[in-house]
């Protein structure tokens, strides 16, 4: 009888530790999912602070920006100036001056400031011109 219970315990300790096991796998991989779910959750919300700016200083400077869309060309990690890591964000935009020509534009962010903004050479538009 006493073989029984200790082979009945050694067992139920087994499928205990594959339970904690199973629990800790289980948190590990919902922890993955939530960060990766939070930063693209937050990347989202930067593109489009980004998109908006873009599309206001376009409008200030009397170009069109095309197809109202960005695309990022560069995410890297940083040391802000406070010390603090953050992450550099590169988005390429296309825009027109003339309705004719396609020129290239990119913004940079460091986190959520706007370090840059480089418009490719392009026609000025004089105010009068240009219905943008």
């Amino acid at each position: 009888m006493t073989f029984f219970k200790k082979e009945l315990k050694r067992k139920s300790n087994y499928t205990n530790k594959q339970r904690t096991s199973l629990s800790l796998s289980l948190l590990f991989w919902s922890t993955v999912t939530v960060a990766f779910v939070s930063f693209w959750w937050q990347s989202d919300k930067i593109k489009l602070y980004a998109m908006n700016y873009i599309s206001n200083y376009c409008r200030l400077k009397n170009l069109q920006l095309l197809d109202q869309t960005m695309v990022l060309k560069g995410l890297w990690p940083i040391r802000a100036s406070e010390g603090v890591l953050r992450l550099r964000r590169r988005y390429h935009f296309e825009f027109t001056s003339t309705g004719q020509i396609r020129n290239k534009g990119t913004i940079e962010l460091i986190g959520r400031k706007i370090q840059s903004i480089h418009l490719e050479a392009h026609i000025i538009p004089s105010e009068e011109d240009n219905p943008y």
